[in-house]
């Protein structure tokens, strides 16, 4: 009977997490299995829309970022790679190095399944830098056709090698594997160990218990023999499977980044999550009771999907690592394609790494601040610039003299009033910024905007993905900023659904709310266009949006860039500065 009751409980939330689980921000379940088409070569690679800076192999598949680090001189990046198809599927570690984060060299593959602890794959995880200057990989390894998770590590086979090109696994793997409590099947990606107070190490790794999102947490006196602490160091109810899990500790009203063993009065702690049914990653801010090994979000942090996300579009695993040459945290994000698996196939690659990006805290504590790496600006080529152009209802103005279709470009919008902000409707979901975007959208006339960009425009608007901003007064007198990110304009391509047969690729109305003081009257947007790729960065980094785009149209050099306002307040550019966007000297990858 109190199996019956039980069951009764749980098929309503497991009915919801499927259904969710189709329409996972348009993109496939990043270890669904392509069995017939994992290994189908990519011999003709077709190069439009393919990215111009930003990381991705010549062809073929990659998704997760994982274990990246800086050692003796030289970043490295592994990364999720298929070597034989354009589909997710026969996954080694690839393995890619360089100096400054964007000329990258490819070196061999670092992992990749050989021994019986990881026969049926080599999935995400996370590097250490030991004592003594010693790197260390933890990840998880596939045992069997049943995907039986276990965590391995791996240790580079000559330290004195500065590209680290050769990786040994010790024969003693696997270091963890889940006891009776655990589901084995939901036990993934360890994070980069951290040393407590009492000198034993720590990591964290992704999983759940039923529909509870959990972190379960090892301890290690030598880094080899780990016991699994009674209780996890996070978990959050009704959220399903946790994957990439990342926690780290912040300054307080500091500007550098911290080494994860960091601790003292200044410092909080991020913990951060992938979640496995929505496809998108969340985080909140809080302490860390080194007593107890708990992480506990502050009281005023959302714990779970109406939470804090680090980007409010098309970016997932993400994994950051703390860089001691610059004194700084960076973080690296997925993105997949929105396109359908066929036209994947057909053009011989899926997926990029997005640009890296510094992350604080921000000065009020109640969020990240996150910004490309200033590495980035080494790509800049021909500059233009705008100031004090006054944009009223219906005008836009474009952008000459730089090369729209990769660029970047920056922009302070000033207004004068925030007296025509629309109402804020109280039966619309505060928490649902997606849908509000997709009924309010560019070219729906509002008060204070809709204003900002129309990137990747084709000549007569027949394609473009607008990044704006829409200002919105609450009962409570206080307003909203809207940040959106609009694919559904972005060309005229159809095709296949990667999700249902018959439906066109996936282009949302990606948004997401902007906390931002508007005393001062304007807002800032910098947007990072490349091809089929716009990286938007709203406040100073305060809202980040990325939209995967692939137009017909606007390409090349028949791609247009534009300001503009569709609002009946009169916006002004204040300062505009824009670049064509070169690409890396070296990218051999």
């Amino acid at each position: 009977m109190e199996f019956v009751k039980s069951f009764r409980w749980a098929l309503p939330v497991f009915l919801v997490l499927c259904s969710l689980a189709l329409f996972n921000n348009g993109v496939e379940a990043s270890h669904k299995v392509f069995r017939h088409l994992q290994s189908l070569p990519a011999v003709n690679v077709k190069q439009q829309h393919r990215t111009g800076y930003h990381f991705q192999p010549t062809k073929r598949w990659i998704n997760d970022p994982n274990g990246p680090m800086y050692f003796n001189g030289y970043y490295h990046l592994f990364y999720q790679y298929n070597p034989k198809g354009a589909v997710w599927g026969n996954i080694v570690w690839a393995h890619s190095v360089s100096k400054d984060l964007i000329n990258w060299k490819k070196v061999e593959h670092a992992i990749y399944p050989s021994k019986p602890f990881d026969k049926y794959g080599c999935w995400s995880g996370s590097a250490t830098v030991l004592p003594g200057n010693k790197p260390v990989i933890l990840y998880t390894g596939i045992v069997d056709d049943k995907q039986t998770q276990v965590q391995n590590y791996a240790v580079p086979a000559n330290v004195s090698d500065p590209y680290l090109r050769v990786w040994i696994k010790p024969d003693n793997n696997p270091l963890i594997v889940a006891d009776n409590e655990v589901n084995k099947t939901a036990f993934r990606d360890p994070t980069t160990a951290w040393l407590g107070k009492d000198g034993q190490w720590r990591t964290t790794i992704g999983g759940r218990s039923y529909d509870t999102g959990m972190s379960f947490l090892y301890k290690s006196k030598d880094f080899m023999h780990w016991t699994k602490v009674k209780h996890p160091l996070h978990s959050t109810d009704g959220t399903g499977n946790w994957e990439c899990p990342d926690f780290f500790p912040v300054q307080v009203n500091g500007k550098n980044g911290l080494d994860a063993s960091a601790t003292g009065p200044n410092v909080k702690y991020v913990f951060k999550v992938s979640l496995d049914v929505t496809r998108y990653e969340y985080y909140t801010i809080g302490t860390y009771d080194t007593e107890n090994d708990k992480y506990i979000p502050d009281k005023d942090m959302v714990d779970g999907w109406n939470g804090l996300r680090l980007d409010y579009g098309n970016f997932y695993a993400s994994k950051s690592f703390f860089d001691p040459s610059k004194n700084r945290r960076i973080l690296w994000g997925w993105a997949n394609e929105s396109d359908t698996t066929d036209n994947d196939i057909q053009k011989g690659w899926a997926g990029i790494q997005l640009i890296p990006r510094t992350m604080v805290l921000h000065p009020n504590g109640k969020q990240l601040l996150q910004w490309p790496v200033e590495e980035l600006e080494s790509l800049r080529g021909k500059k233009v610039e705008l100031s004090n152009q006054k944009l009223a209802k219906g005008e836009k103005v474009e952008i000459k003299g730089i090369t729209a279709a990769q660029a970047d470009v920056g922009l302070l919008l000033p207004f004068n009033s925030l007296d025509k902000a629309e109402p804020f409707d109280p039966s619309w979901d505060r928490y649902d910024a997606q849908k509000l975007c997709s009924q309010k959208g560019s070219t729906v006339e509002g008060g204070l905007g809709p204003f900002g960009l129309l990137t990747l425009a084709s000549e007569n608007l027949e394609e473009y993905t607008p990044v704006f901003f829409r200002v919105f007064k609450a009962q409570d007198k206080k307003h909203l900023v809207l940040m959106c990110s609009d694919a559904s304009r972005s060309t005229l391509m159809s095709g296949k659904s990667s999700m249902k047969e018959g439906k066109d690729a996936y282009r949302p109305s990606f948004a997401g709310f902007v906390n931002v003081d508007l005393k001062d009257k304007k807002i800032s947007l910098r947007s990072l266009i490349d091809n089929s790729v716009v990286e938007s960065f709203g406040a100073g980094g305060k809202t980040c949006i990325t939209s995967r785009v692939y137009p017909t149209l606007a390409i090349y050099d028949k791609a247009h860039l534009y300001a503009f306002n569709n609002g009946t307040e009169t916006v002004r550019i204040e300062s505009l500065k824009a670049w064509s966007m070169n690409a890396p000297k070296q990218m051999n990858h």
